[in-house]
């Protein structure tokens, strides 16, 4: 994977970045830049710029100035904080708990991107919505399915990070069986609140995203690729992707 940066129209580049485990297996990253009504610039994630990719940002941001917030949206994605906070020191910062933990030494905006503040806050520019029936956070670190996910209407663009992820099909593959597929985080049913409701909240909450999102053109995922989809097509791949761990939520939900 090669660092790029891809202009989805409307005030929406998102930013594919490299991730190395252990220095050797690139599984991926990213983030966004998106310009709000205002005409002022967010960052949806934390993301080290390098090279032309900086200069492209730098240069449409009044060298970083007209960047005004950052919202790093997953509990799990924090080891980049520190330098968009370098580069972008005047950017009101938003993260979760678990940001504020890792890096207490940053200054972190009161409201967490998790609540209905953080919502509210943005209500102009996005629609932030978190997984209900889950745990944004567990005690295993490993499990990394909760986020919020900041959908962008003007460009009908989801920016999610593993929630939601896209498996893309070599070029022969796809041929046969179609477009890349969706599938939801392999770690969700680890993730279960164990409420005895908490597949049902989970399955309305999927329904209510595929709903919000109807008119989705372009799906950003985390360690996998962006995809996508003619309006109308989301909610239905996305629910293909939700019925296809129900066995394994029941399962989990039994054990």
């Amino acid at each position: 994977m090669s660092e790029k940066i891809i202009d989805l129209g409307n005030g929406f580049w998102n930013i594919r970045g490299d991730l190395r485990i252990g220095g050797v297996l690139n599984v991926g990253t990213q983030a966004s830049l998106v310009q709000l009504g205002s005409g002022e610039f967010a960052m949806l994630d934390s993301y080290p710029l390098s090279g032309e990719i900086r200069d492209q940002v730098m240069q449409m941001t009044d060298q970083g100035r007209a960047v005004t917030a950052v919202l790093n949206l997953h509990p799990y994605h924090t080891l980049h904080c520190q330098a968009v906070a370098r580069d972008f020191p005047q950017a009101r910062l938003y993260g979760t708990e678990r940001h504020r933990r890792q890096h207490p030494d940053l200054d972190w905006q009161p409201t967490l991107i998790d609540t209905p503040e953080a919502e509210a806050t943005f209500a102009s520019d996005f629609v932030l919505t978190v997984p209900r029936g889950i745990d944004h956070t567990t005690a295993n670190e490993r499990v990394h399915a909760g986020s919020v996910l900041a959908w962008h209407p003007a460009s009908a663009t989801l920016h999610v990070d593993d929630t939601i992820n896209v498996l893309p099909m070599p070029g022969p593959l796809k041929r046969i069986v179609g477009e890349d597929k969706l599938f939801m985080h392999p770690t969700m049913s680890k993730a279960l609140t164990g409420d005895p409701d908490c597949i049902e909240q989970l399955g309305a909450w999927v329904d209510e995203l595929a709903h919000t999102c109807a008119e989705l053109r372009n799906l950003c995922a985390a360690h996998s690729s962006i995809r996508s989809f003619a309006p109308g097509e989301f909610g239905p791949a996305l629910r293909k992707a939700f019925d296809r761990t129900l066995p394994g939520l029941r399962k989990a939900l039994q054990s």
